[in-house]
């Protein structure tokens, strides 16, 4: 026997989660909807759309600011940050944290944003030009900053510990999770408040991603059939606004406040595709790499996956990648493992993609059912794993993994395993 000590890593998990999406913004009615296969996909109502090619996408239905904060406050906040902020006030209110914290400086707060408070640039720069300098809003500059989400979470709770913001574009939420239980295993904090936002439904943001041609043009008139993952008649992406936020503690400090459990973070892991600014990298490896090494921080087989939730964003070549990620990752286990994409009724809301999803391997793996990816109609040669097509699936799962693969190259994996007392 060794005369070393082995010292097992802390064990985290999830004791609160709060999310606002296109199917409205409470926890349990979002997974209902989910299981249901419910889209919140509709016409834009934010602007008139009819100049664009894209006219769609999932907006928030029912969120209200002033239920969350007073109206002088959200003047001086993004729609990110309002929108992160509403999450973690659910998140926070559901693992029913003691407040005021008892111990703020083992408490930290971890969020992202893709494209951050960018909305509050362009009214800057609108009042300066219409109306001159004396009529700019001083908060313009500090309001638009892709960190303030993560300082009005951190100033809402008091939360005195390790503070980061993660801007990976679609990798965001999930990479801002994994770093988050890296603060923990490292002693650095007992809890951390994460998660990720995003909130842009303008002109220019559509128009920028119809220049790329990455978004569904020919849905206009049927936008809950627009975003069809691994289908063969798939066109692009869904944008679409939201925010999560998870609670995650060790596992000690939960167990001792009697804390509910959701499930347990197992592994994570990100790396870079090295390869394109937009484009993914065709043969899959950073994809299959950034899998691979999350299961070897969880400490897993890669037949011990009883379920994934793809990054699956409905573009032609994102969804044929992800496949190939996984056959060539899972091997003959591919063919045995559900998959499906959240982003097939909710959309894509960049930063906020993997915090969502990270909530929705939670519950899935909490009552044993997997939601499906609805819209698959036409089975395309290249994606040809088993997607959950249109129907909830029971199942037993004891691990799932959850999948963010963002512009630039930016992969992040998320394994989370089944809580057991």
């Amino acid at each position: 026997m060794s005369d070393h000590a082995i010292v097992q890593r802390p064990r985290v998990v999830i004791t609160g989660m709060g999310m606002l999406t296109p199917l409205g913004s409470d926890l349990e009615p979002i997974w209902e909807q989910l299981r249901r296969g419910q889209s919140g996909i509709r016409r834009i109502t934010h602007f008139d759309p009819s100049g664009l090619p894209c006219q769609i996408a999932g907006e928030i239905p029912d969120f209200r600011v002033e239920d969350y904060l007073p109206a002088k406050e959200a003047r001086r906040m993004s729609r990110a940050s309002q929108v992160a902020l509403a999450a973690s006030i659910k998140a926070v209110a559901d693992s029913r944290l003691p407040l005021p914290l008892s111990e703020p400086e083992r408490v930290g707060v971890y969020f992202g944003t893709a494209i951050g408070g960018l909305e509050r640039f362009q009214e800057g720069l609108d009042t300066f030009r219409n109306q001159g300098l004396a009529r700019v809003n001083p908060f313009t500059v500090p309001s638009a900053l892709p960190n303030m989400p993560a300082f009005h979470v951190t100033l809402n709770f008091g939360a005195l510990g390790p503070n980061c913001t993660i801007t990976t574009a679609c990798a965001t939420g999930t990479q801002t999770i994994g770093e988050a239980v890296g603060a923990i295993r490292d002693g650095r904090a007992d809890v951390v408040i994460a998660g990720g936002t995003e909130a842009l439904i303008r002109e220019y943001s559509l128009a920028g991603f119809a220049a790329m041609r990455a978004l569904p043009t020919s849905f206009n008139d049927a936008p809950q059939s627009a975003s069809r993952p691994f289908d063969a008649r798939r066109e692009g992406f869904v944008f679409s606004e939201g925010g999560a936020c998870l609670v995650l503690e060790r596992l000690e400090h939960a167990q001792a406040r009697h804390a509910s459990i959701y499930a347990e973070v197992l592994g994570y892991a990100s790396t870079s595709d090295c390869f394109h600014i937009a484009a993914p990298d065709p043969q899959a490896s950073g994809a299959q790499r950034t899998m691979r090494w999350a299961l070897s921080d969880a400490g897993l087989r890669p037949d011990q996956v009883d379920y994934i939730n793809a990054h699956g964003t409905s573009t032609p070549a994102n969804d044929a990648i992800e496949t190939l990620a996984i056959k060539n990752l899972f091997g003959e286990h591919s063919r045995r493992i559900p998959i499906s994409s959240t982003k097939s009724m909710i959309g894509h809301p960049m930063g906020a993609a993997g915090a969502i999803e990270a909530c929705i391997c939670a519950l899935s793996l909490r009552d044993q059912i997997i939601h499906p990816t609805i819209n698959y109609e036409t089975p395309d040669p290249e994606c040809d794993l088993d997607y959950v097509p249109n129907q909830a699936r029971p199942a037993d799962l004891r691990v799932a993994l959850s999948n963010s693969f963002g512009l630039g190259g930016q992969n992040a994996c998320l394994v989370l395993g089944r809580w057991e007392a």
